[in-house]
């Protein structure tokens, strides 16, 4: 349906309303919410009077809390401060400003929703959507995660980056740090800080996630990378998960790129399953031309495949996975 005709089918409900009700209060709340509906009829909902709750977590752009509405919705306010001018500062607000900038265009299941920003003379704000249960790396630390969770929580992941790559943006930052999950499951792509819309492979300067960068990330002077460099990462993202630990463990961080950088690949544990090692390598493969893009790997037996549930019966995602 095109934008027209859905600006005809929502005024056609506003007559409707209006002939309903005589209350401008009303018919004005009602147009409000109908209008942050998007084209695919998803409520996005506006943070207008709100509490900052307790603490989330916290990194070298600031803190994130639990915000809380006038109405009763919870959701996640990532909170910087404009005070800090140098050099760190600086950066972690241009930061913000590229993760409002690509946040805003996105709307997927498996990517952190953003509700808007707001500013004060001290401080900038970003709302976002709350999921319940953290990282998959505070996930990994508590529970043992089986090949089943890990498929099904990889699977989700390449379900995001496969929309991600769609619209030509990399991310920049794939690890389990960077991966939210809810309470029922479904998995989220956060913090955008680094990612970047790109046209080829025009991406020069080497940023990211030292363990979880790409050897042509790592060697970038040479000549310019792209999307594939995310597959490396959701490689080393499944082995982090399997393992528990980040890969290339045990080894420093500048030690670990000049192996990156040589094309030597994390170690991957013999108790991996044949599928699970099968998955990783294909990610893992040096030269990036060679790695399968998202959509390919969604269709990888380590993930295409019925997850067992507490009744034995295939789990939703399997029913996702097969439509």
């Amino acid at each position: 349906m095109t934008e027209a005709a859905e600006a005809g089918r929502f005024q056609d409900l506003f007559d409707d309303v209006a002939s309903i009700s005589d209350d401008d209060a009303e018919i004005s709340l009602l147009m409000e919410l109908v209008y942050n509906f998007s084209l695919n009829e998803k409520y996005r909902r506006r943070i207008m009077s709100w509490q900052k709750g307790a603490p989330l977590g916290s990194g070298s752009f600031g803190s994130v809390y639990e915000g809380f509405t006038d109405d009763g919705f919870f959701f996640a306010v990532k909170e910087v401060s404009l005070q800090d001018q140098g050099t760190q500062g600086e950066q972690s607000v241009l930061q913000l400003e590229q993760e409002i900038s690509l946040l805003s265009r996105f709307e997927h299941d498996n990517i952190v929703q953003y509700f808007g920003t707001e500013k004060d003379e001290n401080k900038l704000y970003i709302f976002l959507e709350l999921v319940t249960q953290g990282s998959l790396a505070k996930i990994y630390q508590e529970y043992h995660l089986k090949d089943s969770q890990v498929s099904a929580y990889t699977w989700q992941i390449l379900n995001g980056l496969k929309y991600l790559h769609e619209q030509n943006v990399i991310h920049r930052d794939i690890k389990c740090a960077n991966i939210l999950v809810n309470a029922n499951g479904s998995v989220k792509l956060a913090d955008f800080g680094l990612a970047k819309a790109i046209t080829m492979n025009d991406v020069k300067s080497c940023k990211g996630s030292p363990f979880w960068m790409a050897p042509e990330v790592v060697n970038s002077k040479n000549g310019g990378y792209g999307l594939p460099a995310d597959i490396w990462s959701v490689g080393c993202t499944v082995l982090e998960m399997l393992t528990r630990c980040r890969p290339y463990f045990g080894v420093e961080w500048m030690q670990a790129l000049f192996k990156i950088a040589r094309g030597e690949l994390p170690p991957i544990p013999d108790s991996a399953s044949r599928d699970a090692r099968d998955f990783i390598l294909k990610c893992l493969q040096v030269n990036p031309n060679d790695r399968p893009i998202a959509a390919q790997l969604m269709e990888h037996p380590f993930v295409k495949r019925p997850v067992p549930t507490s009744w034995g019966l295939p789990s939703p995602h399997h029913f996702i996975m097969q439509s």
